[in-house]
């Protein structure tokens, strides 16, 4: 998935602790063939590869997956959809532009997006995309899922407590050796040495999205790499947003969306949803969050 996975576990030696995490290597080896667009035999591919053509029949698993993303789309009104990956790609964020892209290039480069145009069929199990040339991608929520299930299965093969990090989307369950919860720390973007606070994490899914490593400046406005699907633009305003829910798949999509979105409809949005918090560090270094957060230790 072009991500560093980290596996830590709670065993009684570590013989029994590699024999679980080589568990979870292969489980999430087993996820990527599935959902890898740049995996030439994966169900993802095949139906790219038939946009505007035909229905592909898939996997039960993917099939469910694209139907739990497209919930997520029709939630967020379009500020999180898995078609992003038909945008032409006209934001490089390597430090090569020189300038903005115009505004017909940039219009031009979401013609093919649209989550509207992702059929599923239930009873033939089928998805198909209406456009030619349309593609769709896990990039905003394939770590996740795969962290969830390497945790499931770690948890149904007996391991009592572990972490699985995906490349800063944290799954944890149980505690740590000594029994104290697992804890997270909520970063300073413009200084990851600084920690701004320390979260307790409890058999939860803790996902960060930062724009401080990859983004662009025109006018002094900060562009993010993150694009909003909807409209060609790179997101503004903020730094990064951190999601607490129950799964890590839910909750990358939900990073996604909120950084989409800006904070103040981010936060209204959250605020609207049981059993999920979050966390903003905005564009002026300062952290705002949703209401049912507790925030000590603030620097």
């Amino acid at each position: 998935m072009g991500s560093r996975f980290d596996i830590s576990v709670v065993a009684n030696d570590s013989i029994e602790g590699q024999k679980y995490i080589s568990l979870a290597i292969d489980e999430i080896i087993r996820i990527e063939r599935l959902i890898s667009s740049w995996d030439e035999n994966s169900q993802t591919t095949q139906i790219n590869k038939a946009a505007g053509i035909k229905a592909v029949k898939v996997d039960s698993e993917l099939f469910q997956l694209i139907q739990r993303a497209l919930k997520i789309s029709k939630l967020t009104d379009g500020a999180f959809d898995i078609s992003y990956a038909s945008m032409d790609k006209i934001w490089k964020f390597d430090g090569s532009m020189t300038k903005m892209p115009s505004e017909e290039a940039i219009t031009k480069s979401v013609e093919k997006v649209g989550y509207e145009n992702i059929v599923l069929d239930i009873e033939k199990q089928t998805v198909f995309l209406k456009l030619k040339g349309m593609k769709i991608g896990f990039g905003a929520i394939g770590k996740g899922y795969a962290a969830d299930r390497a945790k499931s299965l770690l948890m149904s093969s007996g391991v009592v407590a572990g972490i699985i990090n995906a490349s800063g989307d944290l799954n944890t369950w149980g505690t740590q050796p000594n029994g104290k919860e697992w804890m997270v720390a909520i970063v300073n973007p413009l200084n990851k040495e600084k920690v701004f606070s320390w979260m307790p994490v409890t058999n939860s899914a803790v996902v960060t999205s930062g724009n401080y490593e990859k983004y662009i400046t025109f006018n002094d406005v900060l562009y993010s790499h993150i694009i909003d699907p909807r409209t060609g633009y790179p997101a503004t305003g903020i730094l990064s947003v951190t999601i607490f829910t129950k799964n890590a798949e839910l909750a990358d999509a939900l990073a996604t969306s909120v950084f989409v979105m800006g904070e103040e409809a981010g936060l209204n949005f959250i605020n609207q949803l049981k059993g999920v918090e979050c966390i903003i560090v905005n564009q002026d270094n300062k952290i705002v969050s949703s209401s049912n957060i507790e925030l000590q230790n603030k620097e």
